[in-house]
């Protein structure tokens, strides 16, 4: 029988339920999850124990493929192998091979502990629709496309019987194509219903970045007080990064974005001197009071978009935002690729259509030239 055992941690609150289990094959011992409960704990014990005695998915009984019980990122380090492999015979480009390694480490954030086999075709495709929801369709089919070649190897290596993924279709990236933007009196309305939540105090700032800078999630909550410069020609500079294309930006200050940031950064020294707490040691602009970086604010922008009565608005339509109202104020297409860093023009064409109100300009300029003219 395999040895699967549970670990209870007393805590002060309650207590927790870890369980371990070892490997048949390295006879290594390895950490499986943790629960709350034990009934839940007992419950998984006996799930992980028929899973390793079978050597199989216990769904598939007459299954005679012996399986090894590896998790997600010991299938995701093999296959980073692989790729470092096919880009030293140059099979893959470098700029490819770090976009593998950027895709199969978000993943092993949600999945890495998981064990290969118990990962569902149900589990796969709400990652999917909360990708697809979150980001947008391309983020979700770049994703998936790295989940496709993980379960691949997954089957090259005996860690599962059967891709369960296999028939999960790409999403229509022009059927998903989102380009819902604020106009500046719904900005103005989102700013005030900010100041409505518990997080008043940083949402004006994020929600300037993205709106006035073209910020994503990512180089906002990753932007440190040394990328902005508040004196700089008396306008001040930010400079921007983003991992996900390796593309960094400086642009000079918006000044209600310096205002924002400014007050932010008042307000978490005054409240750290009040309570006495020194957060010394990161210099990231959204972190807490302890100094703890701010992963998230899901359910701070949920607030804020329900008191602004806006429904199905992400934080990443403040990109949008910030590439419409750059055209509808007279800048050109080639212009917004540039500012918004885009590396092919090609992603900055589903704006083209905005570039008929900069046409119309133009058009009532030259009217007014033949008329004068006659």
């Amino acid at each position: 029988m395999a040895t699967v055992i549970i670990q209870k941690r007393k805590r002060k609150s309650r207590n927790s339920y870890v369980i371990h289990y070892k490997d048949p094959s390295t006879h290594r011992t390895k950490y499986y999850k943790t629960f709350q409960r034990q009934k839940d704990a007992q419950q998984a014990v006996h799930h992980l124990r028929a899973l390793i005695d079978t050597s199989r998915i216990p769904e598939i009984e007459d299954s005679k493929v012996k399986l090894t019980p590896l998790t997600f990122k010991e299938v995701t380090d093999l296959l980073k192998e692989e790729w470092k492999n096919r880009l030293e015979k140059s099979d893959i480009s470098q700029k490819t091979h770090d976009e593998y390694l950027y895709r199969v480490n978000v993943l092993n954030r949600i999945f890495g502990r998981y064990l290969l086999s118990e990962l569902t075709e149900d589990d796969i495709r709400s990652y999917q629709k909360q990708t697809k929801s979150e980001f947008s369709a391309v983020t979700s089919n770049r994703a998936l496309f790295i989940l496709k070649q993980v379960f691949k190897h997954g089957l090259r290596v005996k860690a599962i019987a059967s891709d369960p993924i296999s028939d999960i279709s790409y999403l229509s990236e022009k059927e998903h194509e989102r380009n819902r933007f604020l106009l500046p009196a719904e900005l103005d309305n989102l700013l005030e219903a900010s100041q409505k939540t518990r997080a008043k105090f940083y949402m004006p700032a994020l929600i300037f970045l993205g709106a006035e800078h073209g910020a994503s999630r990512q180089e906002a909550l990753s932007l440190r007080w040394k990328d902005v410069n508040f004196d700089y020609e008396q306008r001040g500079t930010i400079r921007l990064f983003r991992t996900k294309n390796n593309k960094e930006r400086t642009e000079y200050l918006m000044p209600r974005t310096k205002e924002a940031l400014l007050s932010w950064r008042e307000r978490q020294k005054w409240m750290r001197h009040r309570k006495r707490i020194d957060a010394n040691g990161s210099d990231l602009v959204f972190r807490r009071l302890n100094g703890e970086p701010i992963k998230r604010f899901d359910k701070a922008w949920r607030a804020t978009c329900e008191i602004a009565g806006l429904n199905d608005f992400h934080f990443h339509d403040l990109r949008h935002t910030f590439c419409s109202n750059l055209l509808l104020s007279g800048s050109d297409l080639k212009d917004v690729k540039e500012i918004i860093g885009h590396s092919d023009l090609s992603m900055t064409d589903r704006y083209s259509h905005l570039t008929l109100s900069h046409k119309q300009l133009r058009q009532d300029m030259l009217a007014e030239h033949y008329a004068n003219g006659r």
